[in-house]
């Protein structure tokens, strides 16, 4: 006997409210799988392909792409690609980071003005997103270029010859990299940060704990499901990240997502390109599931 349900006024029987909850999950549904799912499945088996001798896929399916991405190839062992990936890790960790660091300051600074001026600081946080991300990389050229202060400074420190620019260096990198994601962790962890609940610093204040131990077990426990949100729309992009590496690094500062651009232009070898995506995308996974790991020792004590 189905049971009658209460639904927004509206008498309806388990059946019937089955049967519209799932009418209301199909365009959603729909959507993940044709632009989600199916993509993912089409790479995988993509991955197991050959490169042809123009450039077409050729299915005959191995594992030579995988062996090739670990650094075996027709000349013995190398780790050039293995170094590649642990490079994208570093730089998306430090970005992160560094993000983080950043963040943190900007939002009490943010919350602490008047409410009527706090959203157009906000607004000041996000004017760069207004702009195309090619066209902000290109303006680091004009920022890091031999006449500018940087540089100079750099050039007065004996960091870099007289006349030279900051640019193509990891430095330069990491500078256009943390000046992409800043906003990807300040907006979601501001939101965390204006409703902090300032009684509990107050009250580890009271019990003289250390500025470390009040930020540790009084701010950070209640600003982590912003700081969680920031730090995983940063590091995940951040992996992939093909743009301002290629312009600011050069060819001297490649990344996985460089790699992966390389073998679906210029190089053509679309197979290899699709197991370095999968590579890039367990390895991203990975990362984060041992992040979630360790924020759950995070404890509000």
């Amino acid at each position: 006997m189905n049971k009658l349900m209460i639904w927004y006024g509206e008498l309806l029987s388990q059946k019937s409210l089955i049967k519209r909850g799932f009418l209301f999950l199909t365009p959603g549904m729909l959507w993940l799988i044709i632009f989600l799912v199916l993509p993912g499945l089409i790479l995988i088996v993509v991955s197991f392909a050959t490169r042809g001798s123009y450039g077409e896929l050729v299915w005959e399916f191995s594992f030579e792409n995988y062996k090739r991405l670990l650094g075996y190839g027709i000349f013995g062992w190398t780790p050039d690609y293995l170094l590649i990936l642990l490079r994208s890790v570093i730089v998306a960790i430090v970005t992160t980071a560094l993000s983080v660091l950043l963040s943190y300051p900007l939002c009490f600074f943010i919350a602490g003005k008047p409410e009527r001026t706090r959203y157009l600081w906000l607004t000041i946080v996000i004017i760069p997103f207004w702009t195309n991300m090619v066209i902000r990389t290109y303006a680091w050229f004009l920022i890091l270029a031999p006449e500018m202060p940087f540089a100079r400074i750099a050039a007065f420190f004996k960091l870099i010859s007289p006349g030279m620019p900051l640019y193509p260096s990891a430095f330069a990198v990491y500078l256009g990299m943390i000046s992409m994601f800043l906003p990807f962790v300040s907006l979601p962890l501001f939101s965390s940060v204006e409703r902090l609940d300032w009684t509990l610093v107050e009250a580890a204040q009271d019990l003289y704990s250390s500025n470390v131990r009040i930020f540790m077990h009084a701010i950070l426990p209640q600003t982590l499901p912003g700081l969680s949100v920031g730090v995983i729309l940063t590091f995940v992009p951040a992996m992939g990240m093909f743009v301002v590496p290629d312009l600011l690094g050069g060819a001297k500062y490649m990344l996985v997502g460089n790699l992966i651009q390389q073998q679906f232009g210029t190089s053509r070898d679309w197979a290899f390109g699709a197991a370095i995506s999968m590579g890039l995308m367990v390895l991203t996974m990975f990362s984060l599931y041992l992040y979630k790991r360790k924020s759950k020792g995070v404890d509000l004590i």
